[in-house]
């Protein structure tokens, strides 16, 4: 399959004939997806917890180690099999049972289009802001052109490139994401250089006790890695059968870890510097982190920083159109990603021209989807190392409709898990706090249990340890291996 070609498998499982590459290319596409100004702002988001500069930076290095450690093991099943990971849930979940997490996979990973490409957008209003002269107190851009204006343009631009991208498919994606990640590393040094004189830590004291600590590392787990579980097998799904298990992990866990959290160091530092920063950040986390920015060096950062934000679009976009194949709609997979980019333009328009707070918005998306996407990866990861050998045993005829419709101890697992954890979280969204936790106490919310949003925990262990006990009582009546 040629870099210029339309990709035109679907959830089809990858010929030994097309699968190339080695685990280390995984790093490519997982750096460039985290790499960009928005993981600054995760550094400001997690201080805003009350955490001081060492619990803030322990904690935000956990939870990133540890959930992207789940996006690689994840990854294995893709190099194991040739098949995306949604599919690869008719296993656990059965083949219409399936459906319920992949709604939810679909469900984040278009809202994490929209995020992504919503900033793409405040990034370049943001560069034409600056290059034109002494217009902020005028209310306008350069040669008058409202700043409105500005972001839909920026904004639409965004939105054909991440389209087009995810058409092209896997091999576009490769290739376009190893260079945006050579850039970025370049141009983000330069940037952290600039910023230095903005640094500081005596601003920043632990206010918060145990459960600050506790909220911090799930705070980043909801960040970054439970926000891929759900796609981990996409780009690992082309490498040889024979890759080694221990390399595709790792690999994954690098790129998707090790980048965003030298940016979350330094957007910690950079708040205990500026404490005003947080609040500025969280109405919009591009125009306040590239602030103080000289013009010289605006211009070709932001522009390398929208490169950022759109590339885990594009890795959302093609991953929600494999999930949409995987629902069962009768569709090409170039065509569900067109489906997927006008969903995605509607819910940009919503975040940039109707929401009044990003943070808050943000903030209750992943709540929601981290307890739900919790619960999913453990199962998951159970059903492929305790019953597919580590994804030894997974079959094409999992594809099909003669596979096993449903799989109960999965789908009891992971909506009794689900409803638990949405039951111990808190939101900051007044919408959202009415159908969250309904399971605690109204001190217990106003505390520092409820800040640690330790539901999202709960739903990913417990279920999968209901899923290991349900799964060793039950007897189902065949499962699907390379045997049969």
């Amino acid at each position: 399959m040629g870099t210029m070609a339309v990709e035109q498998n679907g959830i089809n499982a990858i010929p030994e004939g097309e699968r190339r590459g080695r685990p280390r290319d995984l790093f490519w596409p997982w750096a460039g997806s985290n790499l960009s100004l928005f993981g600054v702002a995760f550094g400001v988001y997690v201080v805003g917890l009350g955490l001081g500069v060492v619990p803030a930076i322990i904690t935000g290095a956990a939870g990133y180690a540890l959930s992207f450690l789940l996006v690689g093991l994840v990854a294995v099943g893709g190099a194991r099999s040739g098949v995306p990971t949604m599919t690869l849930g008719r296993a656990p979940f059965g083949f219409q049972g399936n459906k319920l997490p992949t709604l939810f996979s679909y469900v984040s990973n278009v809202g994490w289009e929209i995020v992504l490409v919503t900033l793409a957008a405040q990034s370049g209003a943001e560069i034409i802001r600056r290059l034109g002269p002494g217009l902020p107190e005028s209310g306008q851009l350069e040669a008058g052109v409202p700043p409105t204006a500005a972001t839909a343009v920026c904004f639409a631009v965004a939105a054909v490139v991440v389209i087009a991208v995810g058409v092209y498919g896997h091999a576009m994606i490769m290739v376009v994401q190893r260079y945006l990640t050579y850039a970025f590393i370049v141009l983000t040094v330069v940037y952290l250089i600039l910023m230095v004189p903005r640094l500081g830590t005596g601003s920043l004291e632990s206010t918060s006790g145990a459960g600050g600590w506790v909220g911090g590392v799930i705070f980043a787990m909801t960040l970054l890695g439970l926000g891929w579980v759900n796609c981990g097998a996409d780009y690992s799904r082309y490498l040889p059968a024979s890759s080694r298990p221990r390399s595709v992990a790792l690999w994954t866990t690098l790129g998707g870890a090790l980048p965003p959290l030298v940016l979350l160091v330094f957007g910690v530092m950079l708040v205990g510097g500026d404490p005003t920063l947080a609040e500025a950040a969280g109405a919009n986390p591009v125009a306040a982190l590239a602030g103080a920015l000289p013009t010289w060096f605006l211009v070709p950062y932001l522009l390398t920083a929208v490169g950022g934000f759109l590339a885990g679009a594009i890795m959302d976009i093609y991953s929600s159109g494999l999930s949409m194949l995987a629902l069962g709609v009768p569709i090409r997979r170039h065509y569900a990603v067109l489906i997927d980019g006008l969903l995605m333009v509607l819910g940009g328009y919503y975040l940039l021209f109707v929401s009044t707070s990003f943070l808050a918005t943000f903030q209750a998306f992943l709540a929601i989807v981290g307890v739900v996407m919790a619960a999913w990866v453990a199962i998951f990861l159970v059903d492929m190392w305790r019953l597919r050998a580590g994804g030894r045993a997974y079959d094409e005829r999992l594809l099909r409709a003669g596979a096993p419709a449903f799989n109960w101890p999965g789908l009891v697992s992971l909506v009794v898990a689900s409803v638990v954890g949405l039951g111990l979280i808190t939101s900051a969204d007044p919408n959202i706090a009415r159908v969250v936790g309904f399971l605690m106490s109204d001190e217990l919310r106003a505390g520092t249990f409820g800040t640690a949003n330790i539901g999202v925990v709960i739903a990913l262990v417990l279920a999968g340890l209901l899923y290991f006990l349900i799964a060793s009582v039950a007897r189902p009546r065949r499962r699907i291996t390379l045997s049969d």
